[in-house]
């Protein structure tokens, strides 16, 4: 963990995890810095990082998508505990609005949707003869498939499959958007988009807050990296959970104002 001054210690872990060009590789460090730091300071840190991020500074908010996407992997979720704990007890603010668990029962009725329904890719579902296929066989077939086949494995329930699809280069992103919108989707397979490079697209970013069906824990961590047009959005949306509106709100309290154009006849 970068040492020295509070500021300076934030400033040298922004370098550091903007200094690695690859994402995976900044997930990679951001990872071992979580498993490596005495939870006190980390949380001090990640606060003050968090801090600058609400505060539109670009380089904080790029190296801030690294550390959702570290939170996000599978393998820190005792340290996010911890994390979480510490942000509260120690009155950490912006990092508590980062780990916020907005409670699951809080969700917006779904009858009050006005959203028009999925497309035909969204409703795809395995053919027949995919449904008769075992789990391996599916996975198999997701490592090299044709665009019909591609759309079809995206449907397919079990999250392993959808995450082949996830990670091959054929992927695009007309293909995730509609899977990562669709309020049908099992929180695992959402979960593995939030996992995925996908979560560095602002479309995708947004679908999965919008989506109810998101897990709270991530759909709260994925509103600190969204910008006052897309908190406004959100925050408006007849069918995101109150808990997660509330979480825009707030966030939309601490941002920056937004820049006002001079008036007319100005100089």
């Amino acid at each position: 963990m970068p040492r020295g001054d509070s500021n300076g210690a934030t400033d040298a872990l922004v370098r550091a995890i903007l200094s690695l060009g690859d994402a995976a590789l900044r997930t990679q460090y951001v990872v071992s810095v979580i498993k490596a730091s005495p939870v006190n300071r980390l949380a001090e840190l990640l606060d003050r990082l968090c801090r600058r991020a609400e505060q539109a500074e670009s380089t904080s908010r790029e190296a801030l998508i690294a550390v959702v996407d570290a939170l996000n992997t599978g393998g820190v979720a005792s340290e996010v505990q911890l994390l979480r704990e510490q942000a509260l007890g120690e009155s950490l603010l912006s990092l508590e609005r980062l780990l916020r668990h907005p409670a699951r029962g809080l969700a917006a009725d779904p009858s009050r949707s006005s959203a028009p329904p999925p497309g035909p890719s969204a409703r795809a579902a395995p053919s027949k003869a995919e449904r008769g296929m075992t789990l391996g066989e599916r996975k198999s077939l997701a490592r090299k498939p044709d665009r019909e086949t591609m759309r079809k494995l995206l449907a397919d329930p079990h999250p392993h499959v959808v995450q082949r699809c996830l990670e091959h280069p054929r992927a695009t992103e007309d293909d995730i958007l509609p899977l990562a919108a669709r309020r049908t989707a099992k929180a695992e397979v959402l979960a593995e988009i939030a996992r995925s490079r996908w979560l560095h697209r602002p479309r995708v970013r947004m679908a999965l807050v919008l989506n109810p069906a998101t897990p709270p824990e991530i759909a709260a961590r994925l509103v600190g990296l969204l910008l006052r047009p897309e908190l406004e959005r959100v925050a408006r949306a007849p069918n995101v959970s109150h808990g997660v509106r509330a979480l825009c709100l707030d966030h939309l309290a601490r941002r920056p104002p937004a820049a006002v154009g001079p008036s007319p006849g100005s100089h």
